[in-house]
């Protein structure tokens, strides 16, 4: 575990745990899509070529850290769009604002993994600190 920011994958038995992190809600919110994301395509394989806005929101945070991730998967699944990098512009208020970086997905070039079903609510935690936001959760693939 090392840098402001980052994610990693944890075993959950049948499922993906993705565990993410950053300074801030903000940014542990966009690499919490990130690692996400990446169970699907890795980020490191596509390149920042177009953007896509997503929105969401919630009545909690741990609802919106849901609601967020699952509209960033229906822009992949949907659009057949590719991330490379998440911002978060915006968080606050329950509700979030951010950017997917990336491009139309192409199979012959992107490194594909598993396909996530749903992110779920089960096991899901937001844990912050004055210096450090962390956050656990699983996906269904």
């Amino acid at each position: 575990m090392s840098g402001d920011a980052g994610y990693e994958f944890f075993d959950v038995e049948a499922d993906v745990g993705v565990r993410a992190w950053g300074s801030t809600r903000a940014a542990a919110f966009a690499q919490a899509a990130l690692g996400v994301l990446a169970v699907s395509v890795d980020p490191a394989s596509v390149e920042a070529r177009e953007i896509r806005e997503v929105r969401a929101q919630a009545d909690s945070p741990e609802r919106l850290l849901v609601t967020w991730i699952t509209e960033c998967l229906y822009v992949h699944e949907i659009e057949g769009f590719a991330a490379h990098r998440v911002d978060v512009l915006d968080i606050g208020g329950g509700r979030v604002v951010g950017l997917l970086a990336g491009e139309e997905l192409d199979a012959k070039r992107h490194h594909l993994g598993t396909v996530v079903k749903a992110v779920t609510l089960h096991g899901l935690s937001i844990s912050e600190t004055s210096d450090r936001v962390e956050v656990r959760i699983i996906v269904d693939v």
